[in-house]
């Protein structure tokens, strides 16, 4: 197994383990090129995952303090924002339900479609569907989705079942199991999804696809990757002639060192890669590296997200099988006689017993909060995922107080739904109440959305330097050797989750930066 040197000024640094990094290091490592991974976190193995919400939150979950502002609820309910983003080796993708869904050729021109959205700041990417499908379909074979590459769809369990039912009798065509990097059947080394739920709690069986057991071990076995985990970030640095030259990361113990590097590549999520570019600010970039436009931490996403339950006279069980495998895709089209533009989907999801208190109504007390969970055995559920607005004034910053251990201002996160955000919302908890209601549900319940989801923007891509802060490869507009490569880059958010795109950029990402660097031009 590779152990670089810290003064070894050829190596690519990756900061950040996740769907990005993780991918963009295993890509790199297979072309030759010596990466070193940064992650935050420490490296948990499938055996060391827990099925219990409470203690796999504590294991794996992002937990430093965090500060918010602004209307949305997550304010008013959870001020230090204890977003379930994962820190430790494989990020987020130990956590994620497994939802890969490619993004649809209008949402690659939000800007060109909608128009100019009073509130809304709009631009189209840098790069088109046609440029994306290649590298979609690589990234598809790579994760294994179902539904691809005669990949079969996972079964569907007695939520499916449920939502698929309702769904068909309100005319919904596009009802399935969805597009999922869990496997149905054996693949890669990895077994079969064993349909035991806990999906987010990290897969025992291995069946989901995650950076932790499946890049990063293949870009190890190369000898020329090398992941460093509990080695937390905090500045990047740079040269006489701005061109970044190495990370500063405080180890386990707090002890700074440095990794030298050839090139940077920030992959530490849509609150903390902003929050990095912000906080390695210097006098030649007084405003945070990659920040002329000013754009490094605006238009913050989050998806438009919420959720309905409902009860039924007989038993669902809900929480047996996968988690997420179950999809209505029909309001993800483009229509806006619906009020609002853009699109979402409906998902299957189950809390347990813990979450479901915590979060079907915060704060909520009473005989509805209590006779939900005293029927929590006979409940269905399903997430809500929309495309929300880019607004400039959604942004992370650096909390001018707080700060964390190692002393650097922590993320502060400003977040208010556009109207058309709340539009789409209500529409689709009309729609979703209507599916239960369409077989029988003795009630519904339309929960708020969770502290945290899908974290995109805050460092999109821009065709013009002025308007985002990366060009189509991620490559930052102001320093040729800097690149982010995980959801920040995201110029609008779509109705998919946004893993899949996630991945594809990555591979994208890696063949691009790999032959600039063959080139000598970084």
């Amino acid at each position: 197994m590779a152990n670089f040197d810290l003064n070894d000024d050829s190596v690519v640094c990756i900061v950040g383990s996740g769907a990005g990094g993780g991918t963009l290091g295993n890509e790199l490592a297979q072309r030759g090129v010596k990466v070193v991974i940064l992650e935050a976190g420490g490296r948990h193995e499938i055996a060391d995952f827990v099925n219990d919400e409470w203690a796999s939150f504590a294991q794996l979950a992002w937990k430093d303090t965090r500060t918010t502002s602004g209307t949305w609820r997550v304010h008013q309910d959870f001020p230090n924002l204890p977003a379930w983003i994962v820190k430790a080796v494989g990020g987020s993708t130990t956590h994620w339900a497994g939802a890969s869904l490619r993004f649809q050729e209008h949402e690659f021109k939000t800007r060109t479609t909608y128009g100019a959205l009073p509130g809304a700041n709009l631009h189209d990417w840098p790069i088109t569907l046609a440029e994306m499908e290649p590298y979609y379909a690589k990234a598809e074979f790579k994760m294994g989705v179902t539904g691809t590459n005669d990949i079969p769809r996972l079964p569907g369990n007695n939520n499916f079942k449920v939502l698929a039912a309702g769904a068909k009798k309100l005319g919904y065509t596009e009802v399935h199991t969805g597009n999922m990097a869990i496997n149905s059947q054996p693949r890669d080394g990895r077994g079969a999804c064993q349909q035991i739920g806990f999906c987010f709690q990290g897969c025992k069986s291995g069946g989901k696809w995650s950076t932790l057991y499946t890049e990063i071990p293949k870009g190890e076995a190369t000898g020329n990757l090398e992941v460093r985990p509990n080695a937390m970030v905090v500045r990047i640095e740079h040269d006489e002639s701005g061109k970044v030259n190495g990370v500063v990361y405080a180890d386990a113990s707090g002890a700074l060192h440095k990794q030298k590097a050839r090139v940077v590549a920030v992959a530490g999520n849509s609150i903390e890669s902003p929050r990095l570019l912000l906080n390695s600010a210097s006098a030649k970039f007084p405003d945070g590296l990659a920040n002329s436009s000013g754009q490094v931490g605006r238009n913050y996403m989050r998806h438009m997200t919420g959720s309905v339950y409902a009860t039924f006279e007989k038993p669902v069980h809900m929480y047996r099988g996968t988690t997420m495998a179950g999809i209505v895709r029909d309001e993800a089209r483009l229509d806006t006689k619906r009020g609002f533009v853009g699109g979402y989907e409906l998902e299957t999801l189950s809390l347990g017993l813990p979450f479901m208190a915590a979060f079907l109504d915060p704060g909520a007390w009473g005989r509805s909060f209590t006779s939900a969970l005293d029927m929590y055995a006979n409940m269905a559920g399903m997430w809500i995922v929309g495309e929300d607005m880019p607004r400039e004034t959604n942004r992370v910053t650096l909390d001018p107080v707080v700060k964390d251990k190692n002393g650097m201002p922590v993320a502060s996160v400003h977040f208010d739904d556009h109207p058309n955000d709340v539009a789409m919302r209500n529409h689709a908890y009309t729609q979703g109440a209507a599916i239960y209601n369409a077989v029988g549900a003795t009630q519904t319940f339309p929960t708020p959305p969770y502290p945290s989801t899908h974290n995109l923007g805050t460092n999109r891509m821009s065709a013009n330097a002025r308007d985002g802060v990366v060009n189509k490869y991620g490559q930052t507009h102001d320093i040729k050797n800097l690149f982010v490569s995980d959801g920040s880059q995201f110029t609008s958010g779509g109705a998919e989750n946004p893993t899949l795109t996630i991945v594809s950029l990555a591979i994208r990402q890696a063949e691009t930066m790999a032959g600039m660097m063959s080139r000598g031009e970084i």
